[in-house]
């Protein structure tokens, strides 16, 4: 990355959560990295829109949004910034596929695609979220997951918020199906919680879809280790953008032990 150049971070969140949970990054990046939150319908912003359940059709809907920013950009105007691609859990598998929608768009493909928290597509196994749950299962859920505090899921106001888009997010991810295509043309940076039930195996199968280059960061902490140790990841993010992976991708049994915040 040059000195004047700007990367646009697209960023999607996961499973219940908003745009906003990447509201702080914009302060903690490196200048030159521009940090979009990626909203999704349903929920901040764009509450009053319907909530989606097939994260293919949400996917096509995002690349239908975006491509402008992309694609005329990078065809008509002189300079046009490149853009990373960052999504955590669900987040992941709708970043993996917006990122296939938009270069089938005609886009570029984007400097790095940042996959965090979640087992590659081709390994995943959501025939549990294939129902809709009660809410006090969602709540279980919240409690057991995500330690989320007591008073926040006592609030009967907050909890009719929430539980919707919960919902609607783990019929999403129920209703996921691998495509097999043509791995993408751009690097891969996958990133994990070592304390996580996302296993080192699943977040390195990550590489069998890219052409270019792949690696692996993990970190102290478990699912949510992107807000536990937010600075560890958010370094690992600016260095891999300023500096990304070429090359023949990484074959996962040649990996050394990690340290946190560092490729694998």
């Amino acid at each position: 990355m040059t000195e004047a150049e700007t990367v646009r971070l697209l960023c999607l969140p996961y499973s219940g959560a908003s745009a906003a949970i990447y509201g702080r990054w914009r302060r903690s990046l490196p200048d030159g990295i521009d940090v979009i939150p990626v909203e999704l319908p349903g929920r901040g912003a764009r509450m009053a829109e319907a909530l989606f359940t097939d994260p293919h059709r949400l996917a096509a809907r995002l690349a239908d949004e975006i491509e402008g920013h992309v694609i005329e950009e990078h065809v008509t105007g002189p300079g046009a910034p490149p853009y990373a691609v960052f999504g955590h859990s669900l987040g992941a598998l709708l970043a993996f596929e917006l990122v296939h929608a938009l270069i089938a768009r005609g886009a570029p493909a984007p400097r790095v695609l940042f996959v965090s928290g979640s087992e590659a597509p081709a390994l995943r196994d959501d025939a549990t979220f294939r129902r809709a749950r009660s809410d006090a299962d969602l709540i279980d859920l919240l409690r057991t997951r995500s330690g989320t505090p007591e008073e926040a899921l006592a609030d009967a106001e907050l909890m009719a918020l929430v539980l919707p888009v919960l919902r609607a997010d783990f019929l999403m991810c129920g209703a996921y199906v691998h495509r097999a295509r043509s791995p993408l043309p751009c690097p891969i940076q996958a990133l994990g919680g070592r304390q996580d039930t996302v296993t080192r195996a699943g977040l390195e199968a990550w590489s069998r879809e890219t052409l270019a280059g792949f690696d692996l960061a993990l970190f102290e902490g478990g699912h949510f280790f992107i807000h536990e140790h937010r600075g560890a990841v958010l370094d690992c993010i600016g260095r891999r953008i300023s500096a990304p992976l070429h090359g023949p991708m990484r074959a996962p049994g040649r990996r050394d032990a990690t340290t946190e915040g560092a490729p694998a």
